[in-house]
This record gives C-alpha cells, sequence and structure tokens, in this order.
C-alpha cells in the first residue's frame, strides 16, 4: 500500500510540474495565432482569420518575417497586376506608339518592313513583337534586354530593402515611391481611407496572381482553363 502511495504521489507530481509548461505553451501558440489573425491583409473572405496553410507556415516566425512574407506577397500582386495588364494587351493586339518611330513601331501600323529592331543582332523588330503571342513575345526578348530588366528590378529591391529594413518602415510595401500622392493625404496611411484602399490592392493583387498563373496555364496546355481568358 506504501508502495502504491508513493507511487501516485510521484506520478502526481510529474504531471504538475509538466502541466504549467504546457499551459504556458498552448498559451504562447494562441498568442501568436491572434498576432497573425490581426496582421494586416487577413480579411472577411477567410473569416478574419489567416487560412490553415499560411497559419502553418508563419507559426513559429517573428514579427520580422510576417513583415517580410507581406512584403513579398505585396510585390508579387503588383507584378501581376501588370503581368494582367500586358497579358491582355498583347493578346488583343493593341500595342503603343514607341518613340514616335517608323510605322512598323506604333499602334497605328504594327507592320512594316521599317520597323525599329528590337535586337539587330538576332533580328527581331518591335513588329514582330506586336503579332506574336504572349509567351512567344517573352521568347523573343535577347539576353541584353533580359539583362537590363534583372538590373532594374535588383536596383529596385536594393531601395526597397533600404526603405523596409535599414529606415525601419512599419509599413509593409511603402518603398517611398508616390508620385501621386495617396500617402500625402490627411491621416497618412492610418487614415481610413488610406487602410481601404491598401487592403483592396492586398486583394487585387492575389486575384491577378491567381489570374496570370491560369492564363499562362492555358496558353502552354490548351483548355486548361475552363472559364473565360484573353
Amino acid at each position: 500500500t506504501m508502495k502504491t502511495a508513493a507511487v501516485l504521489a510521484l506520478l502526481a507530481g510529474s504531471a504538475a510540474a509538466f502541466a504549467p509548461s504546457d499551459v504556458a505553451s498552448r498559451s504562447a501558440v494562441s498568442q501568436k495565432m491572434s498576432s497573425i489573425d490581426e496582421a494586416f491583409g487577413v480579411s472577411i473572405e477567410t473569416g478574419n482569420k489567416c487560412p490553415p496553410l499560411g497559419a502553418r507556415i508563419l507559426e513559429d516566425t517573428q514579427p520580422a518575417a510576417l513583415k517580410w512574407f507581406q512584403n513579398a506577397e505585396i510585390k508579387h500582386g503588383r507584378v501581376a497586376m501588370v503581368a494582367t495588364i500586358g497579358f491582355m494587351v498583347q493578346k488583343s493586339g493593341v500595342h503603343f506608339p514607341l518613340y514616335l518611330g517608323p510605322t512598323g513601331s506604333n499602334c497605328f501600323h504594327p507592320a512594316s518592313d521599317t520597323a525599329w529592331f528590337l535586337s539587330s543582332s538576332s533580328g527581331v523588330t518591335f513588329s514582330d513583337i506586336a503579332t506574336a503571342a504572349p509567351l512567344d513575345a517573352i521568347k523573343m526578348v535577347p539576353m541584353a534586354g533580359w539583362l537590363q530588366i534583372f538590373f532594374v528590378a535588383g536596383w529596385f529591391e536594393s531601395i526597397a530593402y533600404q526603405r523596409q529594413w535599414v529606415e525601419e518602415n512599419p509599413i509593409p510595401g511603402d518603398f517611398g515611391y508616390d508620385p501621386l500622392g495617396f500617402t500625402k493625404r490627411e491621416g497618412g496611411f492610418e487614415s481610413e481611407e488610406l487602410k481601404s484602399l491598401r487592403l483592396k490592392e492586398i486583394k487585387n493583387g492575389r486575384v491577378a496572381m491567381m489570374t496570370i498563373a491560369a492564363w499562362v496555364s492555358n496558353e502552354v496546355i490548351p483548355g486548361a482553363l475552363p472559364v473565360w481568358h484573353p
């Protein structure tokens, strides 16, 4: 009997020793998930909670990591929005005037023997680009063009890093470029109007990312997207 009592006492002591730690751990996880659910961009579409997959990815992250993911989402969303417009323009055969160049380089007469060369070494003209499918147009860009694109992208990323991490800007996606003065209104980023615009940008970016992925998939595999597409 005494042995039984001793064993029970040891078990009770062990349970008591581990219980506070377990409770504290669950409390810490709960607090972290609450902070993720309160992050800017979490909205009514997901019940005002971070989706399960996102919550799983972010459950062990620090605030700086959450900010990094927010910046990444906004950047990808902005690129996707521009990409959807470019895709539709190319697919629809709409072309913009190019530096008042010859007829083959403007939107009024996109085909001409006097068109400007995009690459004289490869013999690709702007007229050729104008009549190509979106993915074919990408393939026609010469290596020198891709180097310029990567250089500009790297230059932008260095500015974004300076603004977000060196200067410790607390607003994800604010890289200091605002030629139209949206952020200069009364209240700045804390104004309800600007918060609404920022949330709309994030949501439109998410739709654009899914859209361009679907359109490109349909270009690669015709019929892969069973709904309207350009």
